[in-house]
């Protein structure tokens, strides 16, 4: 009887059939029905009842009648039966995954000894797309497979210094087997040397080597000539001589004369252009376009005074001193000025009084307000062809200075509107300035684009001073110390203290964490700075030692990187600033807290102040093109 029946080979024994079994490879399959044997004379022997045998569930592999066999063979040795067999059968351990060629992703071993020819083969099938195996040899570079190869570091820089010296080195695929030519570079200068190194050059090695270094050896020219000859064939040229066939560049070196033409052209195209547009400017400046309109009655009164007149007829006295009431923050909006067609980039109050406010707009216009009557616009100045950035008012108020994006600053008669000069020195001006002593009212500073401050003479019209160490554009400039200095802020995102009329600077204040400071105002007191830091703060600075004072930062609001203008009350208990969602934000000066944010413009509040004389009256101005006061 074969023990491997049930395992799909042919057994001899009776009712042996064949059938598939379980193995490790595959699950087991319960047969239905036993199959007929391929012998025809077992098939006559079997009856048909034994092929729709059903095998038990509990028989699985089919090994029950195997038992059966044996337990009824040694019954009939027991009875003294014909058939004797000395040896049982037993079931040999037989595993189909010894002799199977497709092994489970788990198995380590094959049992299969399959040939090289097979193994060799390319992997056959669709690839998988999420497989990292590399074919070939095992990848250990990020591109690809790198072969190790040892070789002297002396080897190494001999090769080096050969090919920079003589041209030519050893072929390195020699030293890995592979086939080429056994020189890399000048071949023929290989051949040439024999293949000597740079150091079997210089004598290094064998006889061999040091003799063909002597050989090989350059000469200078000139080294045995006559020393009585100067020049020519013969002459010696000691030191300055060249090698002995030395390459000698022959072709001139430099711009051809085309190209010098060519160079010569372009610059006196731009000399052309730039002194066509100084004309042009300085045209401009000449020509007189400035023009206002008055959009009252009458420019007199029944008295015959102007507007410039401080009104006596109001509750306030516009003659007292400024500060000497108790202030308070203001609640409510009173009064809104409208006429401005863009945003509001600076407002002015008349010096001492301030029962007039100037201001400047991107619609290209200035214009007065009266502040304490009827509140309506007395005068429109109009010149700049641009937007007009900045504003500064003479000490009596009688003339003020405009600055704008067109590259021109003008200085205007308040009263008539007329336009008394203009000045430009081809940048644009972000802050302008008078000289606030009296007896200097003639000098006004202005902080260019170009990093300059530029000092100008209003009765001449010409410059006479330039400050020149800021490393970007001038945003400020605030005078201190008696008006004897000056300090100015930029974006270079430094503070710098000057003499006025020395350009050097005395005071240099900068760390790693300021930020720009475009806005700047002087406390009440005069002893105080204090600078609108574009991180979202307000940080004070000592205006005699320039030292900041960390115990005072005012934090709470949002700028936006906006120049927002800061501003104190007049008897110094607060300090207000604008922010970039339309706020006007108040802190106590001496604790730093916050005490209010009073919503006011549906845009940023660029600029704001308050009245000298009143107790609680702020007017702000805003991009959205009005201007207000609230109280």
């Amino acid at each position: 009887m074969n023990t491997l029946q049930g395992y799909g080979s042919d057994s001899d024994g009776e009712g042996a059939g064949s059938s598939s079994q379980a193995g490790p490879s595959r699950p087991a399959v319960v047969p239905s029905k036993k199959k007929r044997t391929e012998e025809p004379e077992r098939a006559e022997e079997q009856d048909e009842d034994e092929d729709d045998e059903e095998i038990s569930p509990d028989d699985v592999f089919g090994l029950g009648h195997l038992r059966k066999d044996v337990s009824d063979k040694a019954q009939v040795e027991k009875n003294g039966g014909h058939l004797v067999k000395s040896a049982p059968d037993v079931l040999a351990n037989v595993d189909e995954a010894s002799s199977a060629l497709l092994t489970r992703p788990t198995d380590t071993e094959m049992h299969v000894n399959i040939p090289f020819r097979d193994l060799a083969r390319p992997l056959a099938g669709p690839q998988n797309p999420f497989s990292n195996k590399v074919l070939g040899s095992q990848q250990n570079n990020l591109s690809g497979h790198v072969e190790q190869a040892a070789m002297t570091d002396f080897d190494f820089r001999n090769q080096q210094r050969t090919f920079e010296t003589l041209g030519y080195a050893k072929n390195p695929s020699q030293y890995a087997g592979g086939n080429g030519s056994e020189w890399v570079g000048d071949v023929q200068e290989a051949q040439r040397l024999g293949g000597a190194t740079a150091v079997e050059l210089r004598g290094g090695g064998s006889a061999e080597a040091r003799s063909l270094a002597r050989q090989t050896k350059r000469k200078r020219k000139g080294q045995d000539g006559d020393l009585s000859v100067i020049e020519g064939e013969g002459a010696y040229v000691g030191p300055w001589g060249g090698w002995e066939g030395e390459r000698v560049q022959t072709e001139p070196v430099g711009p051809s004369e085309e190209e010098l033409k060519a160079a010569e052209e372009r610059s006196s195209d731009r000399k052309r252009q730039e002194a066509e547009m100084k004309e042009l400017r300085q045209r401009e400046a000449e020509q007189g376009t400035e023009k206002s309109v008055f959009h009252g009655k009458s420019i007199y009164d029944y008295q015959g005074r102007t507007y410039m007149h401080v009104p006596t007829d109001v509750d306030t006295n516009l003659h007292g001193e400024a500060g000497s009431q108790h202030c308070f923050i203001p609640k409510a909006c009173v009064h809104t000025w409208t006429g401005h067609t863009k945003g509001v980039n600076a407002i002015r109050l008349f010096p001492g009084s301030g029962h007039l406010m100037l201001s400047a707009s991107n619609d290209c216009k200035i214009k007065l307000w009266d502040v304490y009557h009827e509140g309506k616009c007395l005068r429109t100045y109009m010149g700049h062809s641009k937007a007009v950035r900045d504003i500064c008012f003479s000490n009596d108020g009688r003339r003020f200075l405009s600055a704008g994006y067109d590259r021109q600053i003008k200085l205007w008669d308040t009263e008539t509107g007329a336009c008394i000069r203009a000045f430009s020195n081809g940048k644009v001006p972000y802050c302008v300035a008078f000289h606030p002593d009296p007896e200097k009212q003639h000098i006004f500073l202005a902080g260019m684009s170009d990093k300059k401050i530029v000092q100008w003479d209003s009765t001449t019209g010409e410059t006479t001073q330039e400050y020149d160490q800021h490393l970007g554009p001038v945003n400020t400039i605030t005078f201190v110390d008696e008006n004897r200095r000056f300090v100015t802020t930029s974006d270079d995102k430094t503070m710098r203290a000057w003499d006025f009329d020395i350009p050097v600077v005395i005071k240099y204040v900068a760390d790693p964490l300021m930020h720009s400071m475009p806005a700047v105002t002087m406390s009440p007191n005069k002893k105080w700075l204090a600078c609108q830091s574009l991180d979202n703060q307000i940080v004070v600075y000592s205006s005699d030692s320039f030292r900041q004072n960390r115990k005072k930062i005012f934090k709470g609001h949002s700028i936006a990187g906006f120049a927002c203008q800061v501003g104190f009350s007049p008897d110094g208990r607060f300090i207000s600033s604008g922010d970039g969602e339309g706020n006007l934000v108040f802190w106590d000066w001496k604790s730093g807290r916050l005490l209010k944010r009073l919503r006011s413009h549906k845009e940023v509040v660029i600029t704001h102040a308050w009245l000298p004389h009143e107790t609680s009256k702020v007017i702000t101005g805003s991009w959205d093109g009005t201007i207000k006061l609230w109280d």
